[in-house]
């Protein structure tokens, strides 16, 4: 099946081909001549009944995960899911006693820890564009966490709740 975009190039073509033949004919009749020859009774027939080709992007990107480097697991299980609420996708060690690296998912939030050497900086920050700030904030400051509480602050491009775990690193949640 032919797209819209392809017999519109296909009507192009055509009106260029004849008319350096010297047979004018306008653009519009070559629409309506490649309708017929694909079986139509006419361009507008064609044009209803033909796909239409979105563009497709030479580059897409799905999401982005960030990678905070962590130090225990333990703390990191105390603060990721027992804090922020954030729930386990997947953990991966290369042997039982090797450093983990560890998938966390949160309402569409997805974050890694690891524990290996290089893979992240300790002491990163990380921005998270979100809406229904102040939930998040209740829910935070209902759990009585003993190494912080924290609060929104009002900033020039939007609500800002800031949120360090125990290894330096910040998580910046903003609602616009």
């Amino acid at each position: 099946m032919f797209s819209i975009d392809q017999a519109k190039q296909m009507a192009k073509r055509l009106h260029t081909s004849l008319t350096s033949r010297n047979q004018d004919i306008s653009y519009s009749a070559a629409l309506e001549l490649v309708a017929q020859q694909m079986g139509f009774r006419d361009w507008n027939t064609a044009s209803a009944m033909l796909e239409r080709q979105a563009p497709s992007p030479a580059i897409t990107f799905d999401k982005t995960i960030p990678i905070l480097r962590m130090f225990d697991e333990t703390k990191a299980r105390e603060f990721y899911l027992d804090f922020m609420g954030f729930n386990v996708e997947f953990e991966h060690r290369f042997e039982p006693h090797l450093p983990l690296y560890l998938g966390l998912v949160r309402d569409g939030l997805h974050i890694h820890l690891s524990e290996h050497h290089g893979d992240a900086s300790p002491g990163s920050t990380i921005f998270v564009s979100m809406q229904n700030i102040e939930l998040l904030r209740d829910e935070l400051q209902a759990k009585q966490y003993g190494y912080g509480r924290p609060d929104i602050v009002e900033q020039d491009w939007g609500k800002v709740l800031e949120v360090y775990d125990p290894f330096g690193n910040r998580v910046r949640f903003c609602q616009s």
